[in-house]
């Protein structure tokens, strides 16, 4: 078995935290057993929203994304990663090991897609009305299957009832201090914004949206923003569901992985995209999202997808605050 020194390990950590995270949380912790070339992937519910994310899916989703970043990184660097989820009942916060070996056969599936870990960034920006090809739609769906999800596309009139309900959820908000203030949380502003590692900062936040439907959550609330732009979004977003059949912990991580290869796949083809996870945050609200239609039984996440600007980078940890060798 190849050595794998801790520099290159720093490096496979770097990229798993490039993720996407609810409000940019960045729920995990790794550890390196090297004797056993091991990297345990941990929760880190300090990090938890208790308001918005009761149950923790959410967090599992992030942690599935850095999971998914993780094996790409391993394969790029010529690495199989061999993961395995939930591997120790007593242990709640770990949800997954992953060992790494020389690879039977590289997959050059997966080293493809580690130029896109640094390219994708969440955009708050507005998209254009250019259609998306059919054979980029293929490309997704396969992406969502190939980690054990399911990627569906409502139509108008499952779009209107989605927007819907994100502002019933954004007006439920507004009546409950608590989640706002969960919120407020990880918002950045001021001159913390540029000193931030974590949470939303106000250079993120795109332009206000003064048309358009495109759900957008405006994490500049009550804060003044100086010079931020107004601007028009799209009348017709392209939203996108990812859906598990069941719903517990071990499908929130493979949503998360799902979810991690969609964006990347989507960013490989020049898309723009952006997570909406409003409507999801409130039970009776998120069993409406779903399409009654399709076999899709529990909806994980919603995405925007399009063609526009992608988004800015949003802060990250240093990899020494995530990761210990042991």
């Amino acid at each position: 078995m190849r050595h794998v020194d801790p520099g290159r390990v720093t490096g496979l950590v770097e990229d798993a935290t490039a993720a996407p995270s609810m409000h940019n949380a960045q729920p995990w912790r790794f550890r390196w057993l090297s004797k056993r070339h091991v990297l345990e992937l941990r929760a880190d519910t300090a990090r938890a929203m208790p308001h918005a994310d009761p149950d923790n899916r959410a967090l599992h989703l992030g942690c599935g994304a850095a999971l998914f970043n993780l094996r790409v990184s391993a394969a790029h660097a010529g690495l199989e990663p061999v993961c395995r989820l939930l591997p120790d009942p007593a242990e709640g916060l770990l949800v997954a090991t992953v060992r790494l070996d020389e690879p039977v056969v590289a997959s050059a599936v997966l080293s493809a897609l580690r130029p896109a870990i640094r390219r994708r960034h969440t955009s708050r920006e507005p998209f254009t009305e250019q259609e998306i090809p059919e054979t980029v739609w293929r490309e997704l769906r396969e992406a969502a299957r190939a980690e054990g999800a399911g990627l569906g596309v409502p139509d108008a009139w499952h779009t209107q009832s989605i927007l819907e309900l994100v502002q019933d959820a954004e007006g439920r908000d507004s009546l409950e201090p608590a989640n706002s203030e969960e919120m407020e949380g990880w918002i950045r502003t001021g001159p913390a914004a540029s000193l931030s590692t974590d949470g939303v900062p106000e250079y993120a936040f795109g332009p206000f949206r003064h048309d358009g439907r495109a759900p957008v959550r405006d994490f500049a609330g009550r804060h003044r923003v100086a010079d931020r732009p107004a601007a028009t979004f799209e009348s017709a977003p392209r939203l996108v569901l990812l859906g598990t059949a069941e719903d517990g912990p071990a499908d929130w991580l493979r949503a998360g992985q799902a979810m991690e290869r969609v964006l990347l796949v989507a960013t490989s083809h020049g898309l723009a995209t952006s997570l909406t996870s409003h409507a999801l945050e409130r039970p009776d609200l998120r069993w409406n999202v779903r399409d009654p239609l399709t076999a899709m039984g529990h909806v994980q996440m919603v995405l925007r997808l399009g063609y526009g600007p992608g988004g800015v980078r949003s802060p990250r940890r240093p990899v020494g605050e995530v990761l210990d060798f042991a």
